[in-house]
């Protein structure tokens, strides 16, 4: 089920796609090492197809039916290094994780554009374990800029600001 992200629109699509190409001239799109070498090529256009036209959802499926996720991932242990099975919601967690930071920084352009200073954090994803630290942060103001250079400044790994909260944590932002 895709995220419940309540201001995608096509004025919060035009942002998202700007944000791609930022992130394309920079050199700072994040790359998940869990992607295949087809994967790596393929996976900028199959997000701003996504973006464009799709969800969350429909990048994972195409991710899926690709092929471009790896089968195997090196891990750290205790004893050194140990090849692991890649997640089956790899996929999922992936696409769902970078639609929505590009949503989040769609959204805060938009909102800076219209004179908006504060988005409200809600939660996009129903989970059945909520971090009580993801509900404490439900229905609090958080400012459009500084949030929009955190994700910038951060890409694929949690942002300073703590949103979005980690994989799968399910909040995202809307407009007051």
């Amino acid at each position: 089920m895709p995220l419940n992200l309540k201001d995608l629109d096509e004025q919060t699509r035009e942002f998202m796609i700007e944000e791609i190409e930022h992130d394309i001239n920079n050199g700072t799109l994040y790359i998940s090492p869990r992607l295949t070498e087809g994967g790596v090529n393929e996976y900028p256009t199959l997000l701003r197809t996504a973006i464009e036209n799709g969800n969350d959802d429909s990048l994972a499926t195409n991710l899926r039916s690709h092929g471009l996720l790896k089968e195997t991932e090196q891990r750290n242990t205790r004893g050194g290094i140990t090849i692991a099975k890649v997640p089956i919601t790899a996929a999922d967690t992936l696409a769902e994780g970078e639609f929505n930071r590009f949503y989040i920084r769609g959204l805060c352009r938009r909102a800076i554009k219209n004179g908006i200073q504060e988005l409200i954090i809600y939660r996009a994803k129903e989970v059945s374990n909520p971090r009580p630290e993801s509900e404490a942060r439900l229905g609090k103001s958080i400012d459009s800029e500084t949030l929009l250079q955190d994700l910038r400044k951060n890409p694929g790994v949690e942002p300073a600001l703590g949103l979005p909260s980690g994989p799968n944590s399910g909040l995202s932002v809307r407009l007051p």
